[in-house]
């Protein structure tokens, strides 16, 4: 029983103490005002008062009992609280502003590697199968895949332009090499006219246009996640920086530092009468708290959105199955475009320059392209997933900063003696009100007015953002994706579920296989002795090589043979 009561009893002596100690110390001496003075604002003690005193010229922290601050000290304790008030939000908002900003970068940093690997296999299947015209591709598929960067990371770029250039650098290829193969080649201007040609013949069939189709469902959803993450990160740095009122900072003032005025070095604000000040200094950026949920909500909607085809890890690794599918169509086409194109273009008058071959470097053999069945885990869409479950987290953030401030770092602790802005109380006994604008009306220790053209403005970018977001999230009927960019636009409907045609379906395993069968009617050029089979599946791509070793014959051209998708562990 004794054990039990102890602590109790032990405590109102303490708080008795406390209180009593409190008071006295502002009577007697203002040595410790001093001190911590000094140590806080690193200002000079010379003509600060040694004892209380009366302080007639004070404009805040006005008080009948004699007081250790004088006007100047009082400016010095204003310009601390406006500092003490950022360090709070800034440390409030870190862990927040750290996980967009590292999922951002991480996010961007993996992007930039599936487009090297696709890039690579892209490469990789010119040189193994189509070998003759592998050093003439590789400026084309560079090309394509430096616009698809460019156009994830925010540049004003056309998907769909980019798209026809790459199958329109093609075709000539296709049609020197496979169509109309000669020991030497055409001239320029000779290949200028077939490229021309290309949208007029469709020596592709409708490839071209299903690239298109995954390109703007892939591309632009994963643009649009990157570019709303950067701006969750401008909205934490704008708001860790707000320009807080005259009311506010005399309110933080009076709260933080009048305190010190009356010896009372250690006391805490009251935990009503903190939640006032902070909820009334606050009060603009509780309005950013609705939108920021929805930004939050549109981030998830749009992630849970992003697979199949509109996956764009999915769609950039799959990229060079339907390259070949096109190459392939265009040779089994090759006569009835041969007639096509001499019709348009006339019969081809060769030069005695030979194109460079792809060789083999015998030293990279065995480092072939094999891709290993990627870890589920490893996946974008797992790494969204992981990121916007964090995310979920700080939904409310903004509506409970001024309650997060006073509980973790303000307020005096429950039962405690406390500052009520005037002395040292039990409690604080002032009406509380609520976060927002409309709940100050009835605020007795914050006045506020208008509003703040600062969150208004972040406000209408997130209201924008969350249009973009919700704009580019599939829906389970039709999609319309609006696409505008330097050479015009493009409006697609398209549908949200994936098809066959678009290369994800399958079994019902989920497993997509594609078996490339040789026959009888390859040229010399091509070589399919090397890639026998190609698989697809929903986890990796592989190609069956046996000679994968893939270099260039010139200085112009180097490959990078990457085995696996090199995703950044740890960070997601």
């Amino acid at each position: 029983m004794i054990a039990q009561t102890w602590p109790v009893g032990f405590r109102c002596l303490l708080l008795l103490a406390l209180v009593g100690s409190a008071r006295s110390e502002g009577v007697q001496t203002c040595e410790e005002v001093r001190k911590l003075f000094q140590w806080r604002l690193l200002g000079a003690v010379r003509g600060l008062p040694d004892s209380p005193r009366a302080g007639p010229d004070l404009q805040v922290c006005i008080s009948k009992k004699p007081t250790c601050c004088t006007r100047k000290m009082e400016e010095r304790y204003q310009i601390a609280a406006h500092q003490d008030m950022q360090q709070f939000l800034q440390t409030s908002s870190s862990a927040l502003k750290f996980l967009i900003s590292r999922n951002a970068a991480a996010f961007q940093e993996t992007l930039e590697t599936l487009i090297k690997q696709a890039e690579n296999y892209t490469s990789i299947l010119f040189c193994n199968t189509y070998r003759n015209m592998a050093l003439e591709a590789a400026a084309s598929v560079q090309e394509f895949f430096t616009d698809v960067g460019l156009y994830l990371f925010g540049a004003d770029v056309n998907p769909e332009e980019f798209v026809n250039r790459f199958f329109d650098s093609l075709f000539p290829l296709v049609y020197n090499h496979l169509i109309n193969p000669g020991v030497t080649d055409s001239s320029l201007e000779y290949s200028e006219c077939i490229r021309m040609a290309r949208r007029d013949v469709s020596p592709f069939g409708n490839i071209p246009k299903r690239v298109m189709g995954q390109m703007g469902r892939s591309l632009l959803p994963s643009r649009t996640f990157l570019q709303a993450l950067n701006l969750g990160i401008e909205v934490i740095n704008t708001t860790d920086y707000l320009h807080f009122s005259k009311e506010c900072s005399r309110a933080l003032l009076k709260m933080q530092y009048c305190p010190h005025c009356q010896g009372l070095t250690l006391s805490k604000p009251c935990m009503g009468y903190c939640l006032n000040v902070m909820r009334g200094c606050l009060a603009h950026m509780a309005e950013l708290n609705p939108h920021w949920h929805a930004y939050i909500r549109s981030l998830e909607e749009l992630s849970d959105a992003m697979h199949g085809t509109y996956d764009v890890e999915h769609v950039l690794l799959n990229f060079h199955l339907l390259v070949n599918d096109a190459v392939i169509q265009a040779h089994l086409n090759g006569q009835k475009l041969l007639e096509q194109v001499n019709k348009i273009c006339g019969r081809p008058i060769r030069t005695p320059t030979q194109s460079p071959r792809c060789s083999f470097d015998q030293s990279k053999e065995k480092h072939g392209m094999k891709t290993t069945t990627r870890n589920s885990e490893e996946t974008l869409a797992n790494r969204r997933k992981e990121f916007i479950n964090s995310l979920r987290l700080y939904r409310s953030f903004y509506g409970g900063l001024a309650d997060q401030l006073c509980a973790n770092e303000l307020a005096a602790a429950d039962g405690l003696p406390c500052w009520n802005g005037e002395d040292i109380v039990k409690s604080y006994t002032q009406r509380v009100v609520g976060n927002g604008i409309k709940a100050q009306s009835g605020n007795p220790e914050v006045k506020v007015k208008g509003t703040d053209p600062v969150i208004n403005q972040i406000i209408d970018k997130l209201k924008h953002v969350i249009q973009l977001l919700q704009g580019r999230s599939p829906k389970p009927d039709k999609w319309e994706l609006l696409q505008l960019g330097s050479g015009g636009g493009m409006v697609e409907q398209v549908s949200g579920d994936c098809d066959d045609e678009d290369g994800c379906g399958g079994s019902g395993s989920g497993e997509v296989k594609r078996t490339l069968k040789i026959t009888n009617w390859m040229p010399d050029d091509m070589n399919f002795s090397d890639v026998k089979q190609i698989h697809q599946t929903d986890t990796g791509s592989t190609l069956d090589t046996t000679g994968a070793g893939c270099a260039a014959a010139t200085e112009s051209m180097t490959f990078t043979l990457i085995g696996v998708v090199m995703l950044l562990p740890g960070i997601w």
